[in-house]
């Protein structure tokens, strides 16, 4: 079995994005040691996770779910479903756990996601925020509850009001929200419930609840460029951090203006270990652990 050191933990190689260049992204990424968990956010994209995954002996797998922005019509980003629609549709999904189920079985999809709540965007505005809320926190229930039948991880989605400061207003917070019902399933299947955080941009106080929950966290090229995340990454132990590109999006330093690529995640690991002040090649190995133990997967 080949070796990783490195995984990114949460890519979109299965998006429109990447249609031109696809395997070759895929190849420069394996080349240097980089395996990838590319991430669903629908049925379509969720499916060519799978099948992306399929065509890899080792270092390439998927999560597979619906993105709680994509459970009302009105989103449309073309990295991700091309332009004006032409591949995939952003059609205001219902969960179909019987589809979903489907993929979740499949022995490289290792967890369910991205879900989750997403207060950033106003997902449909001729509905009440109340209605689209409740909307993305039914989808999420049936995700949290197919993730525990398959005995596979989450892979959150948690999204605070846009404000200038990124911080929660008139006390909303995603993260809070989610943790409280996360918690109503913790209470009746403790540890079956596992979980981590993508792309983390909450306070101390927001992740406190989520680390008693044994959750873990992880964090984008975003650390390598902007000063916010400084405090959680110190914050945060070590064995709970995990890395991840995101790509397309936010492309880590020194790659600022490209399209973002799993192979950049390795920029990722430099920058916690600078802002952490540990040893690169100790925090390397531990995010490897922490990725193997999350989703019971061998890379190294």
């Amino acid at each position: 079995m080949s070796s990783f050191s490195y995984i990114d933990i949460h890519s979109h190689v299965n998006f429109v994005a990447f249609d031109a260049d696809r395997e070759a992204t895929i190849t420069r990424a394996l080349d240097a040691g980089v395996a990838m968990i590319n991430v669903g956010t629908q049925q379509d994209t969720s499916r060519k996770a799978v099948e992306l995954a399929e065509k890899y002996e080792q270092g390439v797998y998927a999560i597979v779910g619906l993105h709680p922005v994509h459970t009302s019509k009105s989103f449309h980003d073309e990295k991700e479903l091309g332009e004006g629609g032409k591949e995939f549709t952003s059609r205001g999904e219902v969960f179909e756990n019987a589809y979903y189920l489907e993929l979740a079985k499949h022995p490289k999809v290792l967890g369910i996601g991205e879900c989750g709540l997403d207060y950033y965007h106003d997902t449909n505005p001729r509905m009440g925020s109340n209605d689209t809320n409740k909307i993305q926190e039914e989808a999420f229930r049936k995700q949290i509850e197919l993730a525990i039948s398959v005995k596979k991880p989450l892979m959150l989605h948690l999204r605070n009001p846009s404000t200038s400061s990124g911080q929660a207003v008139s006390g909303r917070s995603a993260y809070n929200d989610a943790f409280s019902i996360l918690n109503s399933y913790f209470i009746s299947h403790g540890a079956s419930l596992r979980g981590n955080l993508h792309f983390f941009a909450g306070s101390i106080e927001e992740a406190k609840p989520f680390l008693e929950l044994g959750f873990t966290f992880s964090f984008t090229g975003v650390v390598t460029f902007a000063k916010d995340y400084e405090t959680i990454v110190k914050f945060l132990p070590l064995d709970r951090i995990l890395s991840e590109t995101d790509s397309p999006y936010v492309t880590p330093a020194p790659y600022r203006g490209k399209r973002n690529e799993p192979l950049y995640v390795q920029e990722v690991v430099k920058a916690i270990a600078r802002i952490r002040g540990e040893d690169e090649e100790a925090v390397r190995t531990q995010i490897i652990k922490n990725a193997e133990e999350l989703f019971s997967i061998s890379l190294s």
